[in-house]
């Protein structure tokens, strides 16, 4: 499946090692990068090196997030290690430890992750101009490749889904699963190489809250089974929190413990709850890469449409019923009760109803000074709290929510303007929303004795 992959710099492979380096895709199974960077390592009779590099802060993330990353790094590790593949643990920047990582293995080409983020794509090209041997990026994440998918920022999932639909059964493929590498390092060189890896920085005890998930692989392919055995029936009704019927994938996935393409050929059948599944996996998430890739300001007031801007900005001073600041909201004292239960719900789990998300971003914009305010305080909260932060599926939702971005204009409201608005009226003659807050109410008892 060489469609997946693309060069990122015009060097010249080289002979000896095959190096990947790992980011976002943290596991030993259904990893395009790998079967390819391994094929290519069989190919030419070479080892291959399985490579990550530690940050020891990113976006404002809260240890919990660091602890679900590394366990399910070490399990992955200890995967690797059964089919002869060593994962080294290099600590800081990838652009500044990688070319002499190479260097020292006597690499002859490096594989790496795909994401449309800002950090690592920043990564990626200081990496490809300072190696001296190929770097190739493999899109590994998304079921079709995001710059194969489209090549232009898409309006909304309408424009994007047919372009999905065209693609999809020629990249509904697994890739092959990894063999028993037989080629290894001469003696010295790995010796060497042993002397920069922080496997010993790995090890993290993980969040003792009983509310969040176990992370690493085997629980995510637990979690996807229960999941299909469980609530698949009933995904129609996912917009009920009380129902609790929404995968609750979205952390394996963030991490890369869980690949898109597993869950997608698991749950694809001709059922209703089926396609609408693949659609929030596929169409929906995919949609959200291909913003954050095409869009360079996606985090920003001017990353969002121009009828949302231009809204916006005749209502930006409009009275809002409520003033906080952003260490009322990260305290959940607002005068909301459902948006006061959502954010501790968040504060305590690391997650949040999908339908509650949205709510809970649009309050925001609703609370704040202007849309500004509201775009970083939510891009704040987001990265810290929730387990799937600093994802182009929360950067998206966030411009969904306060910027109309994959959205149309609607009526005209106070503070919204055309913007799509969100109300508790609206959010009780929907779901049950005392029995929400009193289910957040009894968790917090229950963990707290």
């Amino acid at each position: 499946m060489f469609e997946r992959q693309r060069p990122l710099n015009d060097r010249e492979r080289q002979p000896g090692p095959v190096v990947c380096w790992i980011s976002r895709d943290l596991r030993a199974e259904d990893h395009w990068g790998l079967a390819l960077a391994q094929q290519d390592a069989l190919e030419r009779t070479q080892p291959l090196l399985v490579v990550f590099c530690l940050q020891t802060a990113y976006l404002g993330a809260l240890p919990r997030a660091f602890s679900f990353m590394r366990t399910g790094l070490s399990e992955t590790k200890a995967s690797l290690a059964e089919k002869n593949l060593p994962l080294m643990i290099l600590e800081g920047p990838p652009q500044d430890m990688l070319p002499d990582f190479c260097r020292l293995a006597s690499a002859g080409v490096v594989y790496c992750d795909f994401s449309p983020l800002r950090l690592a794509r920043a990564w990626r090209s200081q990496l490809a101009e300072k190696l001296s041997i190929p770097l190739i990026e493999v899109d590994a994440h998304n079921v079709i490749p995001c710059w194969l998918a489209s090549d232009h920022q898409e309006y909304g999932a309408y424009t994007f889904r047919p372009k999905v639909s065209r693609l999809l059964d020629r990249f509904l493929i697994a890739p092959p699963a990894l063999l028993s590498h037989p080629f290894s390092l001469d003696s010295q060189t790995r010796l060497d190489l042993l002397r920069l890896d922080k496997r010993e920085k790995l090890p993290l005890a993980p969040d003792s809250s009983n509310a969040q998930p176990q992370p690493g692989s085997r629980a995510a392919k637990a979690a996807l089974q229960s999941f299909i055995r469980e609530r698949l029936a009933l995904f129609d009704r996912r917009n009920d929190p009380n129902e609790r019927a929404a995968s609750g994938l979205s952390p394996w996935l963030h991490f890369g413990q869980l690949a898109p393409l597993r869950a997608a050929l698991d749950v694809r059948g001709p059922s209703a709850q089926q396609a609408a599944f693949l659609e929030e996996l596929i169409v929906r998430r995919e949609l959200s890469d291909n913003f954050c890739y095409y869009n360079p300001a996606y985090d920003q007031f001017a990353g969002f449409p121009s009828w949302a801007q231009a809204t916006l900005l005749r209502h930006r001073g409009d009275l809002r019923p409520h003033l906080y600041s952003l260490d009322q909201l990260e305290a959940a004292q607002t005068a909301d009760p459902l948006w006061n239960a959502a954010q501790r719900e968040l504060s305590a789990s690391g997650q949040m109803p999908g339908y509650l998300r949205m709510y809970w971003c649009k309050k925001i914009l609703e609370w704040t000074p202007d849309p500004e305010t509201a775009q970083a305080d939510a891009i704040f909260l987001n990265d810290r709290y929730f387990l799937d932060g600093r994802d182009p599926n929360g950067y998206a939702g966030i411009a969904w929510s306060i910027g109309g971005v994959h959205d149309r204009a609607w009526g005209e409201r106070p503070v919204f303007g055309k913007v799509r608005q969100m109300t508790l009226a609206g959010c009780r003659r929907k779901f049950d929303v005392d029995r929400y807050i009193q289910s957040v109410d009894a968790a917090e008892r229950n963990e707290h004795g």
